[in-house]
């Protein structure tokens, strides 16, 4: 009963290692077919026809962001690569250990099968047990007898067993190398697609190089827009966290008041002064507060989903513009400084948010929409909108639709995103689910 109970729990183990080998493929799999759907997606983008400084401009950046998109595409595949590799060499471990496990068992059970064959007449068996020397042997006799039969019965379950555990195995190694050279194929078929826009790129910039003096016109006018746009924000969100401090304070006031009611009551039952109670209860640090109760909860909820939020844009999309300073690359003295990212979306795209909160701010610029939404300490900024569905006040859960992303005379349909922490600028790239 033992052998049995421990043959049972082996099998278990192995069909529970067949199952996570086939769920790690499947997962990864269905991580690929995620990424190759937002890749052939992000190429519905097209790039402008027009020859002009600031079209070039915006076919580079679209260029590079779908560039930036393959190679990290690449790179993935190259790592479960590496990840399937790993299986297949534990899967051919296991496979050989089970082969000998196999042989080993049809051994043991061809001897039992030969002994039984040898001694297979009832007349034998009946003999064997009754020319024991006393009843006690006798009963030993019968017992090995059954026991015998009992071990040539498991031996053969043992095998069966076995032989189907080698099977499966078999079955997950040829899935999984199957998995592997199918990714080996989509990383070539990448890496080809790569090199062609590389070299679409290259010819795009060896254009643009002969334009230098446009180039630096255009990237200053976008420079005093993107600068006025980010004064008027960097305003509403000093206002916004001066309410969050009055609120605070007034939550602070409250429990002030709460708890001097509280401490009146008992010294008025315990006899002491009204002016003893006041004097323990009155609040002494009220502007230590930064947000209130609710604030602090959503803060800490936002916080957690750090690397988790949606993209702010509804449909396919291209990061074309990314946080902070940078050099673009191939272009001589092109550096760019953003306070978000831009997001290239399709036309009729909208804006969503990131993440639960109240909408602090709508604000017009250049004739177009921006609205900020406070999660907390946190705010996210939505800015190039052709129109608004929200106003200020409104609540809004993850993902709710805010607006019209503006779609330009080019074309082009651009969400300028930017993500605060209070007065600190954040990189909104490591906040975001890609």
């Amino acid at each position: 009963m033992k052998r049995l109970l421990v043959l049972l729990m082996v099998c278990l183990l192995c069909v529970q290692g067949f199952t996570q080998s086939t769920r790690k493929i499947r997962e990864l799999e269905k991580q690929h077919a995620e990424l190759q759907k937002q890749i052939s997606a992000s190429e519905t983008l097209l790039q402008s026809t027009k020859k002009d400084v600031k079209s070039q401009l915006d076919n580079l950046a679209l260029l590079s962001g779908q560039i930036n998109e393959r190679k990290k595409y690449i790179e993935t595949i190259e790592q479960d690569v590496k990840i399937i590799q790993t299986e297949v060499s534990r899967l051919q471990v296991e496979l050989k250990a089970l082969q000998r496990e196999l042989a080993d068992k049809k051994k043991k059970y061809e001897q039992s099968v030969k002994y039984m064959y040898q001694n297979k007449s009832i007349q034998e068996k009946l003999m064997f047990i009754f020319s024991a020397d006393n009843l006690s042997q006798m009963y030993r006799r019968l017992r090995y007898a059954r026991e015998y039969a009992d071990y040539q019965r498991l031996q053969g379950l043992q095998v069966e067993r076995k032989q189907k555990q080698v099977s499966e195995k078999q079955q997950t190694l040829l899935a999984s190398r199957k998995a592997k050279e199918e990714m080996l194929k989509q990383g070539e078929a990448e890496r080809l697609k790569l090199e062609e826009q590389e070299k679409e790129r290259k010819t795009l910039l060896t254009s643009l190089q002969k334009k230098q003096r446009s180039i630096q016109s255009e990237i200053s006018k976008k420079r005093r827009s993107a600068d006025r746009l980010n004064a008027q924000i960097d305003r509403l969100i000093e206002i916004e966290i001066e309410n969050a401090r009055k609120r605070a304070e007034e939550e602070a006031r409250r429990k002030a008041e709460k708890k001097a009611g509280t401490v009146k009551e008992k010294a008025v039952a315990t006899g002491e002064s009204k002016k003893g109670a006041k004097s323990k209860t009155t609040p002494s640090k009220m502007g230590e507060y930064k947000v209130d109760s609710e604030d602090r909860r959503l803060s800490g909820v936002f916080t957690q989903n750090k690397g988790r939020l949606p993209i702010p844009i509804t449909g396919p999309y291209v990061i074309v513009g990314h946080f902070g300073q940078y050099q673009v690359k191939g272009l001589r003295n092109v550096r760019l400084d953003n306070k978000g990212i831009d997001i290239k979306g399709k036309d009729g795209a909208q804006a969503r948010t990131i993440f639960d909160g109240e909408v602090s701010a709508v604000f017009q610029y250049n004739g177009l929409s921006n609205v900020l939404v406070r999660h907390g300490s946190y705010i996210s900024v939505y800015c190039n909108l052709s129109s608004v569905l929200v106003k200020k006040g409104s609540v809004l859960k993850a993902r709710d639709i805010i607006g019209q992303v503006n779609t330009d005379k080019d074309g082009n349909t651009v969400l300028h995103f930017q993500l605060r922490k209070e007065t600190e600028k954040l990189n909104p790239e490591l906040w975001l689910h890609r």
